[in-house]
């Protein structure tokens, strides 16, 4: 894969777009190499947190104008267009997905970073979702990403207006889980991934991430959020990984997780269809 670098070290992934003298630019190659790493990253084991960043001193230009076609024209969409290139996205993996926004993000750079579970980016970088100012949507589910992270008015102003901000402006739209100087950004955010991968147990980040992901997808209720809450501890309570969380924090060790969501993972049920929802507190003390 030449336009996206894959290294793993320490439980994280690292994912670069790799076309630093476009800016990392989009293109069809790089979408359908990141999306074969986020499924070889989702099953692999050694693999506890993925993060996603650019090459140089930008995060990704959008898409690019420089192949030869346009990437907008009738011809490319009769080619099998499809708005929502990466598949799966960010946020359908079971493993924490951490954007490290290191420049600038513009068009499909900034909606395939909306897709990740944290993103920290950098503050005087430039950001937008640009498209409608190209004749064209924004991409990557980003109508339905943007107003579940920051709300239907942020969402209207910068899906409408196609405007650039920064990433100060970023994190007071809630877009931003932190913003730092852009040399610092790759840093900062391998160190949560380490911390994640050390002390955050396999099973328990994918059912927590399904969970939360699951109930905005699906606009669950708080009652169903709790029948769901209680039928996944039922998964978990009990098992190695449970023993083991309160074993290392009494003897102030890091833990030593055996699960395994390659070969464990059962789907999140749906407490429409898979079970009635109950109380908050039915059957939490069950295991199994």
């Amino acid at each position: 894969m030449t336009e996206l670098t894959v290294t793993v070290a320490d439980g994280v992934a690292l994912l670069t777009l790799n076309r630093p003298e476009r800016r990392n630019a989009y293109t069809m190659a790089m979408g359908e190499q990141l999306s074969r790493a986020y499924r070889q990253c989702d099953v692999a084991d050694e693999v506890r947190a993925i993060v996603l960043t650019g090459a140089g001193n930008a995060f990704c230009a959008g898409a690019d104008f420089t192949a030869g076609t346009n990437p907008f024209d009738a011809e490319s969409g009769a080619r099998g267009f499809t708005a929502s290139p990466i598949d799966p996205a960010a946020f359908e993996l079971r493993k924490p997905v951490l954007a490290a926004v290191n420049g600038h993000a513009i068009g499909i750079g900034l909606t395939i970073a909306l897709q990740a579970d944290l993103r920290i980016m950098a503050t005087d970088a430039k950001y937008a979702v640009a498209q409608v100012r190209r004749g064209v949507l924004p991409d990557c589910m980003s109508h339905w990403t943007l107003p579940h992270l920051a709300g239907a008015a942020v969402a209207a102003d910068l899906l409408l207006t196609g405007r650039t901000f920064d990433g100060e402006e970023a994190a007071a739209m809630g877009l931003a889980t932190r913003t730092l100087i852009a040399a610092e950004v790759l840093d900062h955010t391998m160190t949560i991934a380490r911390d994640i991968a050390v002390n955050v147990s396999p099973m328990s980040a994918a059912l927590t991430k399904r969970l939360l992901w699951d109930t905005m997808t699906q606009g669950y209720g708080p009652r169903e959020v709790a029948a769901l809450e209680t039928e996944l501890h039922r998964r978990v309570l009990g098992t190695a990984d449970a023993r083991e969380g309160v074993s290392a924090f009494l003897e102030r060790r890091p833990p030593r997780w055996t699960s395994s969501v390659s070969q464990d993972w059962q789907p999140v049920p749906d407490p429409r269809r898979d079970r009635p929802a109950t109380a908050p507190g039915v059957g939490a003390g069950e295991n199994g």
